[in-house]
């Protein structure tokens, strides 16, 4: 079988992996993207899309594309099921200190990926491509894929989620378990849901659940708690996991409890919640050569600020800048008296700079989110007495501030500014 040879592979078309094609596409740098399934894989229903994941999707283009779909969510609404009221509400219709004007919506995921894909030249994505091994080659990378194919590449992007066969090359472990789960539906009323615009949270002894209108027909929502062995096997089975839900929200009003009787079993997922710890991204390699990691592939996360999508978004947009970078033009025009080996090495460590520039722009804001969620994540579930205590009576409002506030960061446009050297 013969060879293919690119300059640019992706593995995975998710979010990240399709994100930071499109990326490269508006800068007129072609790409390819592999992707495992037959066809586009969507996981999950909805997406808690924050400004700085708005400010991503307005850089590549297709913001205002999303916009017209979703509903934009006007306030953030916390009610304690403990003490059976509000112990908070939140303005998302405010100003921002660095992204202008706050913009909450909750995407549908099959949407914003279709939306991404649709951007994208034909044959960009190629499907029924499982990467199964990586191999140095001089100054490129071949990938061998499971149908036998072998393709060599100058840069290597591994955006293939949390079993990623990139962040093992690159020697990062595997992702650890924070100890809870996470239910998550979705359910479509043709006649219209009648809920407002806002995010409702609701808080009880060990759970936290909410609710996220994503136009006026369908809603998302999820539960997360930490399970005992019973609730283990009983996650196997959406019915029973919608029975549950149901049991942990029986003082929620009743349009809400309405939503989840309306959801189908097969609309209902349940999945162990997982994360990269902070160590790892620290002393990790999130690029090394010409092979770099983004999205989940990077920094899977615990989903207790909404940003583990949002994270990937700010992925794509930095690393294709940085990558595009290196295959402008300009910067690829050499004398014709020096050798390929010398310009194959040249390419190499552009390439290497340019993914050590991104993993340095990244590494840090996604550990602060990262390591953030984690800790909200305990605060707002309430596994102990005192903590739920201090989460409905004193924290409501500052850690809803706090989901705002960390969603206020802008990873800029696409326009490449500063040549490598």
């Amino acid at each position: 079988m013969e060879m293919i040879v690119e300059d640019i592979v992706i593995v995975g078309a998710g979010i990240a992996g399709l994100a930071t094609s499109l990326g490269l596409h508006r800068l007129g740098v072609a790409s390819l993207v592999l992707e495992s399934s037959e066809k586009l894989r969507v996981y999950g229903f909805g997406l808690t899309t924050w400004t700085n994941a708005w400010k991503a999707l307005d850089a590549l283009g297709i913001g205002d594309i999303l916009r017209h779909q979703h509903l934009r969510l006007t306030k953030s609404v916390t009610t304690s099921l403990i003490m059976g009221q509000e112990t908070s509400t939140t303005s998302l219709r405010g100003t921002a200190k660095h992204c202008g004007d706050i913009e909450v919506r909750c995407v549908l995921r099959q949407l914003m990926v279709e939306a991404l894909a649709n951007e994208l030249p034909s044959g960009t994505v190629r499907y029924s491509s499982k990467l199964i091994a990586i191999e140095d080659s001089g100054f490129s990378k071949i990938l061998h894929l499971q149908d036998g194919t072998t393709i060599k590449t100058k840069v290597l992007i591994g955006c293939d989620g949390i079993k990623s066969v990139v962040a093992k090359w690159l020697g990062l472990r595997g992702t650890s378990f924070t100890g809870r789960y996470c239910v998550r539906g979705c359910v479509n009323n043709n006649h219209g849901h009648g809920l407002q615009p806002s995010f409702m949270h609701f808080f009880g002894k060990g759970f936290r659940s909410g609710f996220l209108p994503c136009d006026h027909k369908t809603v998302y929502w999820f539960l997360t708690w930490t399970p005992n062995n019973e609730e283990l096997e009983m996650a196997k089975s959406p019915n029973k996991m919608k029975q549950f839900v149901l049991s942990k929200l029986e003082k929620a009003p009743s349009d809400i409890r309405r939503i989840i009787e309306k959801t189908e079993a097969e609309d209902i997922f349940t999945a162990a919640l997982k994360y990269r710890p902070q160590w790892e991204l620290i002393r990790g390699n999130i690029s090394k050569g010409n092979v770099c990691v983004a999205g989940d592939a990077f920094h899977p996360m615990a989903p207790d600020l909404g940003q583990g999508g949002c994270c990937s978004l700010e992925d794509a947009v930095v690393l294709a800048r940085c990558v595009a970078q290196v295959f402008n033009r300009k910067n690829n025009d050499y004398d014709n008296n020096i050798i390929e080996e010398e310009k194959e090495k040249d390419l190499y460590k552009r390439v290497e700079a340019a993914l050590e520039k991104y993993a340095n722009e990244r590494k840090w804001r996604s550990i602060d989110i990262s390591v953030t969620s984690l800790v909200v994540g305990f605060i707002q579930q309430g596994d102990l007495d005192f903590v739920s205590h201090l989460r409905d009576k004193y924290l409501a409002s500052f850690l809803a501030h706090l989901m705002v506030n960390k969603s206020d960061f802008d990873c800029g446009r696409l326009n490449i500014v500063t040549p490598y050297s």
